[in-house]
């Protein structure tokens, strides 16, 4: 199975994780099978002290990897390493149809900018050639990428689904 990649690219509080919210059953409906990754520009933690996995770190293991009956998560810690590429994180995760992948907007893959301008923010598209359509929330004219509307859920999975050349079930 080859997998595909595609982006949602936006500043803070246009509603990129509104949107994948609302794609995943959208596209999962249509017989697609879903991962995302999602890229976080400050410290972060899943686990919670007083957890064996968290003392586990803290103890210096490198990977910690916690396991159910209905779900499993791996964790590694940057220690003196540099953070891992795009590239290398999308290796370790196990191949579906679509990769959707929320941030990440200096990678190399198409994207799709969610542009609220009451956010008060420029428009990535403008400088970047990766951003292949724009999603608002108002009219937007003059840009040289499909406009869409970020309320219209099914036209965005559509577009999606045609840029990465997969089809419904």
């Amino acid at each position: 199975m080859t997998m595909k990649i595609f982006g949602l690219a936006g500043w803070s509080g246009s509603g990129k994780t509104s949107l994948i919210v609302k794609l995943i059953p959208e596209l999962v409906a249509r017989g697609i099978s879903v991962s995302t990754m999602k890229h976080a520009h400050h410290d972060f933690d899943i686990d919670q002290p007083g957890k064996d996995s968290f003392e586990h770190r803290q103890a210096g293991a490198s990977e910690v990897i916690i396991s159910a009956s209905k779900r499993w998560a791996l964790m590694h810690e940057i220690r003196d390493e540099e953070e891992p590429s795009v590239d290398e994180l999308i290796a370790r995760m196990t191949p579906v149809d679509l990769l959707l992948v929320e941030g990440f907007k200096w990678h190399s893959h198409p994207k799709m900018e969610i542009h609220r301008p009451s956010v008060g923010k420029p428009l990535l598209q403008l400088d970047d050639p990766e951003i292949i359509a724009v999603a608002s929330d108002e009219k937007l004219t003059g840009l040289a990428v499909p406009v869409l509307d970020l309320n219209d859920f099914s036209c965005v999975a559509d577009f999606i689904l045609a840029q990465c050349s997969l089809k419904a079930a």
